[in-house]
């Protein structure tokens, strides 16, 4: 759960409290007058815009599961890569759609440029191991987990 209100966006955002997450906070994002953004050129506004990549990460008793919006991105124009063996980099960009002299924009709403997002990985994790896979434009991370051994108990007879 976020500790962060949804008033400052919309609520589901990445918790800023969280050790693994290495995403930067603003608390201006999402605001008309956010500083951080109306002060950027308009280039890299849309390289902002895409670089909030929606990302869920649940933790099940097996793996880590990271779950990644990328409507309209092929699998070639992503990348998950692990680097310093504990830091999962899911990167991509997406193309601007082309120009035509004698084409009228009425809206231009879709982001476009490049993202990424980095995560730090528990202990646990089995890097070796990591899977991914898209499909319908959600690109699914699978980090296993190694089996934590139960300390073996041992009952001591109590003499007397």
């Amino acid at each position: 759960m976020s500790l962060i209100p949804s008033f400052f966006g919309n609520g589901r955002r990445s918790n800023v409290f969280d050790p693994f997450s290495l995403d930067v906070w603003d608390p201006f994002e999402g605001f008309p007058f956010s500083s951080a953004v109306t002060n950027l050129p308009s280039s890299a506004r849309e390289t902002t815009a895409v670089a909030n990549a929606r990302i869920d990460w649940k933790e099940t008793p097996e793996a880590h599961l990271f779950k990644v919006d990328v409507p309209g991105l092929k699998k070639e124009e992503v990348k998950v890569e692990v680097e310093d063996g504990s830091i999962l980099q899911i990167s991509g960009e997406r193309s601007k759609e082309k120009e035509e002299k004698n084409d009228k924009w009425h809206r231009v709403e879709r982001s476009s440029g490049k993202f990424i997002r980095r995560f730090r990985l528990p202990e646990n994790a089995k890097l070796e191991e990591v899977k991914a896979a898209m499909e319908n434009g959600v690109l699914t991370v699978t980090v296993p987990k190694e089996e934590v051994k139960k300390p073996e108990v041992k009952a001591i007879d109590i003499s007397g």
